[in-house]
């Protein structure tokens, strides 16, 4: 009898253990991509600021020299030159503000990963409450042990699955440049 209560502990001891161990992995991703959304957010927001704030500033800067033009004033060749270099220099700020938009595409990646991480530690906890409800409370130890030891391989598994479906990089090291990659 004594040995049967030491099996049965070991097998709910690492029942247990794996469930804590495999949840909180997979919180702590949830989190670690939730922070890198943030920071992604953050990032574009400031981006989108500075691009569209230059945008507003040229745009008046050349519309000043639109005035002085309509206006009849004599206009330098140099006030010229800078009013068609203006063209050129909006069209960099807008090239800016698109790039600061491509963040949407790798943070819609980031939160459809942690809808999927969520969902499976649902999965991971309806496994663990299948098996419970399927033991019968007059059950002896050999079976309780073997329920135990099914529910801890099934656990298992899901586990592996759900991290090899998803990726744990998106890298983004350059979004002022235009250069990301995606996963």
């Amino acid at each position: 009898m004594t040995e049967r209560r030491k099996v049965l502990g070991s097998h709910v001891k690492r029942l247990l253990s794996g469930v804590a161990d495999h949840g909180g992995k997979h919180l702590v991703e949830v989190e670690a991509d939730l922070v890198q959304t943030g920071q992604l957010l953050e990032v574009a927001i400031e981006k989108l600021t500075d691009s569209f704030m230059a945008i507003h500033a040229t745009v008046a800067a050349r519309q000043a020299g639109v005035d002085l033009l309509l206006s009849g004033a004599a206009v330098s060749d140099e006030e010229r030159a800078r009013l068609a270099d203006m063209s050129a220099e909006i069209g960099a700020h807008v090239n800016s503000a698109v790039t600061g938009m491509q963040f949407q595409d790798m943070t819609s990646q980031l939160i459809s990963r942690t809808l999927k991480r969520v969902g499976g530690l649902h999965l991971f906890l309806d496994t663990l409450g299948e098996h419970g409800a399927g033991m019968a409370h007059e059950s002896g130890s050999d079976e309780i042990a073997d329920l135990l030891g099914k529910v801890s391989m099934a656990l298992a598994i899901q586990s592996l699955e759900l991290r090899s479906v998803l990726r744990k990089v998106v890298n983004q090291q350059h979004l002022e440049s235009g250069d990301i990659e995606l996963f």
